[in-house]
């Protein structure tokens, strides 16, 4: 049954294929929030497509390539109507630690592994999903494009990078998108990337649009609510004293659904939707869930429009969250701007 809520399309880069408005996060499906449900999983992509859902946003690290495997079934049976974004340069170590690398060798190497445990010919978008500071920015750009060349990637993407890197990259090679968190409770991209995007025509894909579900009001205080193994107990903001008072800030937006008969989830999404268009730049949020149901209730989303007064009542929240996005800012483009 084709969805009632069935999404628009935005167009991937400058002249890139054209996808639904709002992709699909798959992270959490195999990694960082706990125990997972790979049936309820497998129903969420179907639902997700369903909904006009095209873009599917994974990466070699969720669950150190469990994700990429994850989704490969899938995608064996809907190539065709999907496209698919992975990413690679955060490299697991066997202690658990990490490691972000950018170099041709390692670029190599994660390539052909997305490509093998994906079942696929081709990866659609092929993101650095973090900046090496170590290896020259062109020089990593330089040997994706000849993975574009070599007909292994269709397209290029970066995450979390400033807008001064993603002109430096563009003069290389097309960007096609550029990734990173942006959302009622994070807004620094806002001084420097999206301006950079909408002057080259990049595509913004902002991830954790939900706040990683506190938006949405999945949970108020993640140390006391969350299961054992889901990172968000170990983020700053989402903790004690920075979890109370985040909560706090949440009345405009639970306001402000009430009006629409929405939730507070629906409100946070178009929310970054029209945030962008005041910006001038197509944008393909990527919320992420394992659950039919609020895949369906985030592709509606997509319909409400907020008035100028709405608006001007959520536009204080960024400015008072409290606590950092993630325990360890290294490698975000907050921490160079």
């Amino acid at each position: 049954m084709m969805s009632q809520h069935r999404i628009g399309t935005a167009r991937l880069g400058e002249d890139g294929p054209l996808v639904g408005v709002q992709g699909l996060g798959c992270m959490g499906m195999s990694a960082f929030y706990g125990d997972t449900d790979e049936e309820a999983a497998r129903e969420t992509l179907e639902a997700a497509l369903d909904a006009g859902v095209t873009l599917f946003d994974t990466a070699d690290m969720y669950g150190l390539g469990a994700n990429e495997e994850f989704l490969a079934p899938f995608l064996r049976e809907h190539r065709d109507e999907v496209t698919l974004a992975t990413k690679f340069a955060i490299h697991r170590l066997p202690d658990g630690g990490r490691e972000i690398r950018n170099d041709r060798a390692y670029l190599r190497q994660a390539v052909e592994g997305s490509l093998r445990r994906l079942g696929v010919d081709v990866i659609d978008l092929y993101y650095m999903h973090r900046r090496d500071p170590r290896v020259p920015l062109a020089e990593s750009v330089g040997a994706m494009a000849e993975l574009v060349a070599e007909g292994k990637v269709r397209q290029l993407g970066l995450s979390e990078v400033t807008g001064a890197e993603l002109r430096e990259a563009y003069a290389v090679h097309p960007i096609a998108a550029i990734q990173s968190e942006w959302s009622l409770f994070s807004r620094d991209v806002e001084a420097s990337a999206v301006g950079a995007a909408a002057e080259l025509g990049v595509t913004f894909v902002p991830y954790s649009p939900l706040g990683r579900g506190f938006l949405a009001g999945a949970f108020q205080d993640a140390g006391k609510e969350l299961s054992e193994g889901d990172f968000r107990r170990d983020q700053p903001r989402f903790t004690g004293d920075n979890a109370a008072r985040n909560a706090a800030l949440l009345a405009p937006v639970a306001k402000v659904a009430a009006a629409h008969d929405a939730t507070p989830g629906q409100i946070a999404l178009a929310w970054v939707q029209q945030r962008a268009e005041v910006h001038g730049l197509p944008v393909v949020p990527i919320p992420g869930t394992r659950k039919p149901s609020r895949v369906r209730e985030n592709a509606a989303a997509t319909h409400i429009v907020l008035q100028e007064a709405e608006l001007a009542w959520l536009e204080p929240i960024a400015g008072q969250v409290a606590g950092d996005r993630y325990a360890d800012m290294a490698g975000t483009s907050a921490s160079r701007e």
